[in-house]
């Protein structure tokens, strides 16, 4: 029998123990829906970066973040820390349509952007490109990767000629009698298999141009994508001194093939032969004309930044990161819509962060300081991440970890979880463990040709060593299985993917929202709560980057 001041003491270790467990917030479902349909309304303008989309979109999520009871955790202006971060870039957009053409001997075919060809504006670089009869030379895969015994280039001479690469890996469709069969990873897609790679690498060794071939399988998507995505105005972060090329630009599989049988190959016995260690450059005895004018200014775009500041450890900050940006105005679809909404694309990830935000704000404050970062340019080649991981406003020593969301809605709730790529690392290792507390598990990306790690943001973290992913549904859906989630992401990136009508829609099922918002929210607290610091695995190339900060750590 327990006495009178014994309750007492007993009530006391009761509520003494009542307030030091955080209570389960209650995602609020219909809030979220409303996010992403406010941020994906046609008042947006599809948030292009600089435009008064941008405007709009910003004012928008700093309001819901101070509402969230957020602090900011921007930059410092006259001594008080704002919002946002500043992220200077250089625009670049063609003025009106190209003129372009290919010739061999007196025959000679033009060139319709959009079309047959994709050319994209080169930020930095020249106000007007007139190019005439370029050679052409087809150098496979555009890979020169000496550490795996590759060189599709072979010490040829590029300058002044315009490279034709393959998209993706040179094992991407390799057979085990072929000499790139698992040279580069099998079906995952490495940084070579990259269309920035590809560009990249043309530019290091004198080309005045690239074109890449695009084929739906080998790009992990349609025409219309790679369409969409370059003729719109293009961004690069101002002072970056890389290599560039005059003229970037897709084309499409059908006309490649058409070039190449000019000069005696097909497509497919091309790819053949740039599975070889043996590939040599092939003059393809055409050349390219190109005549195209740019227009050119500077422009600021910005990563929105609210935190929370650790109780115990300010210093060491945990990272939240969705991208706010999509593709603003550009080409009208058959329907004459010409605003790309990006609903799933990223508004998802955008309204998820938020949540997120109010949930960890609602609550006892986590003893490391949590880092909420709406980036920007992630559409324009991963910009406003890029500029964050150079000029980190917090340390990335002691930054414990970026978890970034990507098109986290759209299908129902699902009996596992994925993420971008197959990066090994104990942040991995933590999302698999609460993961299955709550009855998921992880499955690894049914699309590892597709690259994902290299095409979010928290590649740009990683590269600095920053344990890093992006979060991903999953596919095993509780209503329909396996199939249905297969079919269902196949239609969005047939159908939506970086198109107009990535809208929001009254019908979506909203089912995965508490769930994964609960698997994000648990792993969030784990890594503020405690003096752990994940690791990259072994074999991870940016286990090095991370080690040699090791002693930032230290005793933390």
């Amino acid at each position: 029998m327990i006495g009178t001041s014994g309750c007492l003491l007993f009530a006391a270790a009761t509520l003494s123990l009542l307030a030091a467990t955080p209570v389960p917030f209650a995602f609020d479902v219909h809030r979220v829906d409303d996010d992403i349909r406010t941020l994906s309304s046609d008042e947006f303008e599809g948030r292009g970066p600089a435009t008064r989309g941008e405007v709009k979109t910003v004012a928008f999520i700093v309001d819901r973040m101070k509402a969230a009871g957020l602090q900011p955790g921007g930059t410092i202006r006259d001594g008080l820390r704002g919002w946002t971060q500043d992220v200077p870039l250089a625009e670049a957009a063609i003025v009106a349509r190209p003129v372009l053409s290919w010739r061999r001997g007196k025959v000679v075919h033009a060139l319709t952007q959009g079309d047959e060809i994709a050319v994209q504006a080169i930020p930095g670089g020249d106000r007007r490109t007139d190019i005439r009869d370029a050679p052409l030379v087809f150098v496979g895969y555009g890979v020169k990767a000496p550490e795996r015994g590759w060189d599709d280039f072979k010490g040829a001479d590029l300058r002044g000629k315009i490279a034709v690469v393959l998209v993706n890996d040179p094992d991407f469709e390799a057979r085990p009698e072929d000499e790139a069969y698992g040279r580069f990873g099998g079906k995952a897609m490495t940084y070579y298999g990259r269309w920035t790679y590809k560009f990249e690498q043309a530019a290091r060794l004198g080309a005045l141009g690239c074109l890449i071939i695009h084929e739906d399988a080998a790009a992990s998507y349609g025409w219309a994508t790679a369409r969409n995505s370059v003729i719109v105005p293009q961004f690069g972060i101002v002072g970056d001194n890389a290599e560039q090329l005059r003229l970037e630009a897709w084309i499409r599989g059908g006309m490649a093939s058409e070039l190449l049988r000019g000069a005696g190959l097909d497509l497919e016995r091309a790819k053949k032969a740039a599975r070889q260690r043996s590939f040599e450059p092939i003059d393809l005895h055409a050349t390219l004309s190109a005549s195209l004018a740019m227009r050119m200014r500077r422009v600021v775009t910005h990563n929105v930044m609210g935190i929370l500041p650790g109780a115990q450890h300010p210093g060491d900050t945990v990272i939240y990161s969705a991208h706010w940006d999509h593709l603003g105005v550009g080409m009208a679809d058959s329907k004459g819509d010409r605003i790309y909404n990006g609903a799933r694309d990223n508004a998802s990830g955008v309204a998820m962060m938020l949540e997120l935000a109010r949930a960890f704000a609602s609550g006892r404050r986590p003893d490391r300081s949590i880092l909420f970062i709406a980036l920007g340019a992630e559409e324009r080649g991963l910009l406003g991440s890029s500029y964050y991981a150079a000029h980190p406003v917090y340390p990335l020593e002691t930054t414990v970890a970026d978890v970034n969301m990507d098109e986290v809605l759209g299908q129902g709730a699902a009996r596992d979880f994925s993420i971008a790529g197959n990066a090994r690392l104990g942040l991995l290792d933590l999302l698999t463990a609460e993961g299955a507390k709550l009855g998921r598990t992880y499955t690894p990306g049914s699309h590892p040709e597709a690259g994902g790690f290299f095409r979010e943001d928290s590649f740009p973290f990683a590269k600095q060593g920053v344990p890093a992913v992006s979060f991903m549904n999953g596919r095993d859906q509780i209503d329909g299985g396996r199939a249905r989630g297969d079919a269902l992401e196949e239609a969005y990136t047939r159908d939506h993917y970086h198109q107009p009508s990535d809208e929001w829609s009254p019908t979506w099922d909203l089912s995965a929202v508490v769930p994964d918002l609960t698997l994000l929210e648990a792993v969030g607290r784990h890594l503020a709560s405690g003096g752990q610091w994940p690791q990259w695995g072994a074999d991870s190339e940016f286990k090095i980057i991370r080690d040699v900060s090791a002693s930032a750590r230290a005793g933390r």
